[in-house]
């Protein structure tokens, strides 16, 4: 049996997440540049996403 393909995915807020590479992007988000194992693209994300709050969280408070 293959290994699931998975994206990074991220949303308009820069949020991180995954999703099945072979399933369409819900509405709001979008592909952010890596494909592979779940735990590669968590390892990924892990490395990429080091400021959690949302984008628009981050611009009201700075």
């Amino acid at each position: 049996m293959a290994e699931t393909r998975f994206l990074v995915v991220r949303n308009d807020e820069e949020q991180y997440s995954i999703w099945s590479a072979d399933r369409d992007l819900p509405a709001g988000w979008h592909e952010a540049g890596f494909a592979g194992t779940r735990e590669e693209c968590l390892a990924h994300i892990d490395t990429v996403w080091t400021d959690m709050r949302p984008r628009s969280v981050r611009e009201a408070t700075a």
